[in-house]
């Protein structure tokens, strides 16, 4: 993790921030709350972070890397779970009161002080090899799509199939390690439009006017959401001639996909020319956004980030945690979109959604 001194703002963050950007979606409490006492709010977050420890201890356990991981993995739980009974008997504990970005930290904190640096890598490195050999046939289909509205469509329909492989939620934990995923059945079976969140019609109409000079791609997880999901997207952008930059992960958290690993994917990808199944990819810079959450503070990203986002004219937030929980009302002072599938009940219930529902959230900056 890069020090705090080099952390810096996303440049393209609507000023003044302070009274512009908060990296929580979903307020746990008001500034009316007893803060001694926790609120529903704040217990019903507990307890979903509470729900996935199971997962992760028996993630922690196969860790080989880790010596006498499962003992560890059994300290993990028991560490994690005491530290949120005392945020639910005293919120302003540990650093409180709580939002999702300290109850990720708190948890990654607990498995890296165990020894545990990336409990999640052979699931990711399975499904990167499995992501990889789809990856031509994916692109094929869209190629074959003449229509430009329908072919966008295919592309968002992919990043939201993709965007199911998250083993930070506990119900899509338990489904994949029982049969895996499917991403073609899963762009199939994806709930039908209008999403919660729907401004599919209205980029849609933009795509086809008009084309962004830079994109800049907050990226989620390994496996079929980067490979299947955002790498044909962002390759149709470079079609277009929009430079993309990827802004990945500096170290691991769940299954997302971390700064070195997408540089090897994007290695592996290319042809021996260099290019994305035809498509040249000079245009496509890939950067280490100095996060180590599978949420984003905005306020704290790497200055090399930073520099590259500095002229974008397009800003895209993937996934759940990035996308909806911490920046779904974030502003900027260029185009935006925000895409992620609504994969746990408290956030379809705050969004007045179903489970698996769908967010495709556009805001256009004109001028």
């Amino acid at each position: 993790m890069e020090s705090d001194s080099a952390m810096v703002a996303f440049p393209l963050l609507t000023t003044p921030i302070e009274s512009n950007y908060r990296a929580c979606t979903i307020p746990y409490r008001f500034p009316s709350d007893n803060p001694r006492k926790a609120t529903p709010t704040e217990i019903a977050w507990i307890d979903l972070f509470r729900n996935s420890i199971p997962s992760f201890k028996k993630r922690a356990e196969s860790d080989t890397t880790v010596v006498d991981a499962s003992t560890k993995a059994e300290k993990f739980a028991q560490r994690y779970a005491d530290i949120l009974d005392d945020i639910k008997k005293d919120p302003e504990s540990h650093g409180g009161p709580p939002d999702c970005i300290l109850l990720c930290r708190l948890r990654e904190q607990v498995l890296r002080e165990l020894g545990f640096r990336d409990i999640f890598k052979k699931v990711k490195d399975e499904e990167n090899t499995k992501a990889i050999s789809l990856f031509p046939d994916v692109v094929r289909l869209n190629d074959d799509i003449e229509d430009g509205g329908k072919c966008l469509e295919n592309l968002v329909r992919g990043i939201f199939a993709g965007n199911i492989f998250d083993l930070g939620s506990a119900q899509l934990a338990e489904v994949f390690s029982r049969d895996g995923m499917s991403f073609l059945a899963s762009c199939q079976n994806l709930v039908p439009r209008p999403w919660v969140i729907d401004d599919l019609d209205t980029f849609k109409a933009k795509w086809n006017k008009k084309s962004w000079k830079k994109a800049v791609i907050f990226v989620d997880n390994s496996g079929a959401d980067v490979i299947l999901g955002i790498l044909p997207f962002a390759r149709e952008l470079l079609k277009r001639g929009t430079q993309v930059v990827l802004a990945a992960n500096d170290m691991p958290s769940i299954n997302d996909v971390t700064y070195p690993e997408l540089i090897e994917i994007i290695s592996k990808l290319k042809d021996e020319s260099g290019k994305l199944i035809g498509v040249d990819t000079s245009n496509l810079l890939i950067a280490n956004s100095g996060n180590d959450l599978p949420v984003i503070d905005l306020t704290r990203i790497s200055q090399e980030l930073a520099y590259l986002a500095s002229d974008a004219d397009l800003v895209i937030l993937e996934g759940m945690g990035r996308g909806i929980e911490t920046n779904l009302y974030a502003q900027f002072k260029c185009d935006s979109l925000k895409i992620g599938m609504v994969k746990h009940p408290e956030v379809a219930q705050f969004l007045g959604g179903r489970l698996y529902d769908c967010v495709f959230k556009y805001n256009e900056v004109l001028g």
